[in-house]
């Protein structure tokens, strides 16, 4: 099972040089566990090239689909405030944004604070840092 952050979600609904890495562990792991505001990233992406001319109308909406199949089958961390917890100690610990704080907090919950369990996938090499600092892997 491997957990991803927003940055490994969007090459799988738009085309972007990481698209194909980003594919690669989806085949080879397909169950995909995320933050619940993961979503919330992921159009925050798309819209942000939408309006810079980087994606027409057409393939935002078709992007937009794509997430929606990505999101009835992926699990989803929603214990908020144990990740709010988590998300300050990360903050305290690693050079972190708050966005990728909470995203990694959410990671320990899933992992049940036991990262060895779950790969961290992100094209975030701070977030990746942290990450393996913490003790994640990162996908194969």
């Amino acid at each position: 099972m491997t957990f991803r952050d927003s940055s490994a979600i969007v090459p799988l609904v738009v085309r972007e040089p990481a698209s194909g890495r980003c594919s690669r562990w989806l085949r080879r792991d397909p169950a995909l566990v995320v933050w619940s505001l993961t979503a919330v990233e992921v159009v925050s992406a798309l819209a942000r090239r939408r309006r810079e001319g980087a994606l027409s109308e057409e393939r935002f909406a078709a992007a937009r689909q794509r997430l929606s199949g990505l999101e009835r089958a992926w699990a989803e961390v929603r214990a908020l405030d144990v990740v709010r917890r988590r998300a300050r100690r990360l903050l305290e610990a690693h050079a972190l944004t708050a966005a990728d704080a909470l995203q990694l907090a959410a990671a320990l919950v899933a992992s049940e604070e036991d990262p060895p369990r779950l790969a961290f996938a992100t094209l975030d090499r701070q977030l990746a840092l942290a990450a393996s600092r913490e003790g994640f892997e990162a996908p194969a």
